[in-house]
């Protein structure tokens, strides 16, 4: 039919038309690539000048004061106004030290006429001693204003370097001479020259006198101004020995730019100035190959980015065609997926079923493990109790016993109508019943289970409480106390009844340990150190034997022939439950044990 399109001549414009697209976009790409790599290499050359900048303000102020300083020194002040040998000496080995502390290339003294009396180079064979340099500008400018600085190469050395120059004047402000400091740059072009990126500092002329590049040195970048031009023409004129520092003659026509060795588009130009100085730093960042790389990849990617449209515009052709199989493809994935949800669900829901019965089988075997602990604990205040029971029985004979005297004399007294007597004798009773009454209260809070909770614990009060179960033990078999007191009022985070069960469980350790020892003694002490506090229990017995020492605290772990091994380790997981810990503690003799706990107030 007229104006009908063929299908081969829809398919060869549809193929020329993203041609075209082709070309435009790979065009495009490749221009916009190019700014964004060129401002980026920009960017980067701009933040790499900043850093070389600021190394090079940080060395020139490091060693722009020094002259300032050494002009205030009494000993150049002497020198410069009686020049002798002794003095030159000694300041000859001043600057030398001076000069290898803050890496000066030369630090020298000139007199009034220029002629050099000191020199930290002087044990060298390029000395500057002796030397005149009064026709240098550092000198002369120096002298007229006060201060100087120059770049220049060294009439000795040949190596090119800045020179610091302050005048010195004597008291009356009359000028003695000058103290110049030469600064090299060797170093500092060194770390630049690592960094890969060409760099050169301009002076206020234009003229190149720090760089990466010995090529580029005391060339200029651009044209010799009128005043340079004058002052060189002066300079040659007044034959001066010192080489012309500008490889060209006066009139420019040997000028060698350095912009003339850097190609167009090769690299990223940052220039920064130099504060106080009229210097200039230049960074050449290479730029040419990452920004041809960015131009590539952009044309490659859109490229790309056109034939994958390409291609899915062919796709889209097609999706009609494969709508209806996609569809029940879909539906039969839909009905599996579901399929295999259910299983999973299932999986799930049974295996977090076995997961809860383990967390309640765990529960429960916590439960039982705290209460066999609790009963493991009170089993060993029981043991105690039993190893105590004489002691205490005998503590509590003697009041019984005087308590019987004390009632005979009462009734005595009473038949006789001697009622004073009868009260002293009753007023006796009372205080050995009360007695009596302490050592029973002890014993039953003692001997009753606990809860595990903390409190504020006097720790006074719970070492009382474990001296009044032990001391009859204590005086029976002849050992002397020594107890250091806690400060007054002095707390920790503990349960009472389980501290004075730790106490006691050391105390008869110590006394078990003092059998067979002349002179037994055990120590009590309290220590506070910040929120610590620390509880020391100490014997003078044989102490702990090498083989137990490291397996101290391992259940059933013991050198007592009939101990089982388990004192301290219930003792040790008491003091724990406290957020505390029970430890040997070294010392020179016998057995000492530290109890650490958080202070309560």
């Amino acid at each position: 039919m007229p104006g009908t399109v063929s299908p081969s001549t829809q398919w060869r414009l549809f193929g020329a038309a993203w041609s075209l697209v082709a070309v435009l976009v790979v065009l495009a790409g490749g221009e916009v690539a190019r700014r964004d790599a060129r401002a980026a290499a920009v960017g980067q050359a701009a933040t790499a000048g900043a850093l070389h900048a600021a190394v090079l303000r940080s060395e020139l102020e490091r060693h722009r004061s020094l002259p300032m300083v050494l002009a205030q020194d009494p000993d150049l002040a002497v020198l410069l106004s009686r020049p002798d040998a002794a003095g030159a000496a000694r300041l000859n080995r001043k600057f030398e030290s001076l000069a290898r502390d803050v890496r000066a290339a030369a630090i020298y003294a000139l007199d009034a006429d220029g002629r050099t009396l000191a020199a930290s180079n002087w044990r060298l064979p390029t000395s500057f001693v002796g030397s005149n340099y009064q026709f240098r500008p550092y000198y002369y400018e120096a002298m007229r204003d006060g201060q100087a600085t120059f770049f220049a190469l060294g009439t000795v050395s040949g190596r090119p370097g800045l020179y610091l120059s302050r005048r010195v004047d004597d008291a009356a402000g009359r000028p003695l001479g000058v103290i110049v400091a030469k600064v090299e740059f060797d170093a500092l072009e060194a770390d630049w020259r690592a960094s890969g990126e060409p760099t050169y500092v301009t002076d206020a002329d234009g003229v190149v006198i720090i760089t990466t590049v010995p090529a580029w040195r005391f060339h200029t970048d651009r044209a010799l101004s009128v005043d340079l031009q004058r002052r060189l023409a002066a300079t040659q004129t007044a034959g001066s020995t010192i080489p012309t520092p500008l490889p060209f003659d006066t009139d420019g026509a040997d000028l060698i730019r350095v912009a003339a060795d850097i190609p167009d588009g090769l690299y990223a130009v940052a220039s920064t100035s130099i504060p106080d100085t009229g210097w200039r730093l230049t960074l050449l960042s290479p730029s040419g190959a990452g920004v041809s790389r960015a131009i590539a990849v952009a044309r490659w990617l859109g490229a790309l980015t056109v034939a994958l449209l390409a291609a899915l515009t062919g796709i889209l052709l097609r999706r009609r065609q494969r709508a209806t199989a996609r569809a029940v493809e879909a539906e039969q994935s839909r009905v599996e997926l579901e399929r295999q949800i259910d299983l999973r669900t299932a999986e799930l829901r049974s295996t977090n079923d076995q997961l809860s019965h383990e967390i309640d089988e765990r529960r429960r075997l916590e439960t039982v493990r705290e209460h066999l602990q609790d009963e493991l604990i009170q089993a060993n205040k029981l043991a105690t109790l039993g190893q105590i029971a004489a002691g205490v029985a005998h503590e509590i004979n003697q009041p019984v016993a005087a308590i019987r005297t004390h009632a005979d004399s009462a009734a005595v007294q009473l038949r006789r109508e001697d009622s004073a007597g009868a009260l002293r004798s009753l007023a006796s009773i009372d205080r050995l019943t009360e007695r009596v009454g302490v050592i029973t209260d002890e014993l039953r809070a003692f001997s009753r289970k606990t809860r595990s909770e903390t409190v504020a614990v006097g720790v006074d009060a719970a070492i009382d409480g474990a001296l009044l179960l032990v001391a009859g033990r204590l005086r029976e078999k002849g050992i002397a106390l020594e107890r250091r007191r806690a400060p007054a009022g002095l707390a920790v985070r503990a349960e009472r009844n389980r501290l004075e069960q730790v106490v006691l469980n050391l105390l008869q350790n110590a006394i078990e340990a003092l059998d067979g020892v002349a002179d037994p003694v055990v120590s009590l002490g309290v220590e506070v150190k910040g929120r610590r506090v620390a509880i020391h229990v100490r014997d003078n017995g044989p102490g702990v034997s090498p083989a137990v020492r490291q397996r101290l605290f391992t259940p059933f772990t013991t050198d007592k022939p009939d101990g089982l091994g388990l004192g301290l380790v219930i003792s040790r997981d008491i003091v724990a439950a406290f957020g505390g810990e029970l430890a040997l503690e070294p010392g020179p003799g016998g057995a000492g044990f530290v109890i650490r706990l958080a202070r309560a107030s």
